[in-house]
């Protein structure tokens, strides 16, 4: 009977370990996990942050060239009413 009650008592408390250790994996694992979606967000921040300033520079391009091509048709519809 003893033997029965150590080896209940020694199952016990190898489930008992082997669930801290399992939690403490998990928690690992979780912190991990956190930390990579943490560098990958300000990954795609900072390439968002790019995109942005060239998508900027490109209608500041774009926006002037039209200006230019108002001026241009502007000047050319002047010359057309005075010939």
């Amino acid at each position: 009977m003893v033997e029965i009650l150590a080896a209940v008592a020694g199952a016990s408390i190898t489930v008992a370990g082997v669930s801290i250790s399992s939690l403490s994996k998990q928690g690992q694992e979780s912190r991990e996990s956190l930390v990579r979606l943490a560098t990958a967000v300000e990954s795609l921040t900072g390439r968002l942050d790019v995109l942005h300033a060239d998508i900027k520079s490109k209608d500041s391009e774009v926006f002037n060239r039209i200006g230019a091509l108002e001026r241009s048709v502007a000047q050319l519809e002047v010359r057309e009413k005075r010939a």
